[in-house]
């Protein structure tokens, strides 16, 4: 690891250098204060050991602007100074400092604060890293306070993979490809951008992830990445939602372009992580759960949200359905029961 030390004294600066190396780290001077902002921007190092007097800029003012730069905020910072007042540590530790420690100084004992300080900082890096992947993961796909509350509980997402139950939503536009073929690109993306807006707008307010975009419809995830005990019904809110929507929608949408939204929704068991290649993956399901759920939205029209059995089950009591009977779907071996959420 790489150790930035200021001092502008030269015998300190080189005795610091040789316990530094003597541990196996490596080791970068400066002798005042612009230096070591300078070097500390420049190198990011993973601990700076700092003196308080130095010539311009003091050890303090120092400490104040590594902690306000971004960059070198999670840095930490050990004073070293024959500064000893209970006042002067004080100012030190106030200003951000992660240590004090007063000239003349046991050399044993700054080794073994140096090494508590690496060992914080690997904790700090291992963490940043951590919720770093978690806002690129999940930032898109879900609403901000949902990724607040993944950065506040890292612990709680598996981005490996994980076999956990999830309700699937997938959503379509009716009709939407026969109007691509009349209408020009641009105005036809625009178009569906703004159908994309409203129906990602809904499915992050009742708390699904926004998986993918198909073309002109989408798929969403309920229960993860973080547990939902209602997930089939708020996945089923969602599409009621959506469905109530449309009125106030196609105020400002020309007749032509006014189409219905057709709804598939199963629970089940699905394999839930990033797939795709080491330097390009999306957070999805993968399994029979999402593939029924998309059989069952290809089986609807005129808007309808078409559920399987296990949704009608879970959200028995709570929306009225009713029972649409047994469909065959490509890809089971025995027939499904389908179900029709009314309201």
């Amino acid at each position: 690891m790489r150790i930035l030390i200021a001092d502008d004294n030269a015998d300190n600066r080189q005795l610091l250098s040789d316990i530094v190396s003597s541990i196996g780290h490596e080791a970068i001077t400066a002798y005042d204060g612009e230096e070591t902002l300078r070097l500390a921007q420049a190198q990011l190092p993973d601990l700076v050991i700092l003196d308080v007097n130095m010539p311009g800029m003091s050890g303090f003012e120092v400490c104040n602007q590594l902690k306000s730069i971004r960059a070198t905020a999670h840095v930490p910072v050990l004073m070293l100074t024959a500064l000893n007042a209970e006042d002067h540590k004080v100012q030190g530790l106030s200003l951000g400092a992660d240590d004090y420690l007063t000239k003349p100084f046991n050399p044993r004992e700054l080794i073994e604060r140096i090494k508590s300080r690496l060992r914080q900082k690997e904790q700090t890096d291992t963490l940043y890293k951590s919720q770093t992947m978690i806002r690129e993961t999940f930032q898109r796909y879900v609403a901000p306070a949902v990724v607040e509350q993944l950065l506040n509980a890292p612990d709680q997402v598996s981005l490996g993979g994980k076999l956990q139950e999830v309700t699937v939503l997938v959503a379509d536009l009716e009709g939407f490809t026969s109007i691509s073929e009349r209408v020009d690109p641009q105005q036809l993306l625009t178009i569906l951008n703004r159908y994309h807006t409203l129906l990602v707008g809904i499915v992050r307010e009742y708390g699904g992830t926004v998986d993918k975009f198909l073309g002109d419809g989408l798929m969403a995830l309920y229960n993860t990445p973080l547990a939902q005990p209602d997930h089939a019904l708020w996945a089923v809110r969602t599409a009621l939602a959506i469905r109530a929507a449309l009125e106030k929608f196609y105020v400002d949408v020309a007749p032509e372009y006014q189409v219905a939204i057709n709804f598939g929704i199963h629970s089940g068991m699905a394999v839930v992580g990033n797939v795709g290649a080491p330097d390009l993956m999306n957070f999805t399901a993968i399994g029979d759960t999402v593939n029924l759920a998309f059989r069952l939205q290809e089986l609807t029209h005129g808007g309808r949200i078409i559920i399987s059995e296990d949704i009608c089950l879970m959200i028995e009591g709570q929306v009225v359905t009713r029972q649409l009977g047994l469909v065959n779907v490509s890809g089971r071996a025995t027939p499904v029961m389908t179900y029709e959420v009314i309201g």
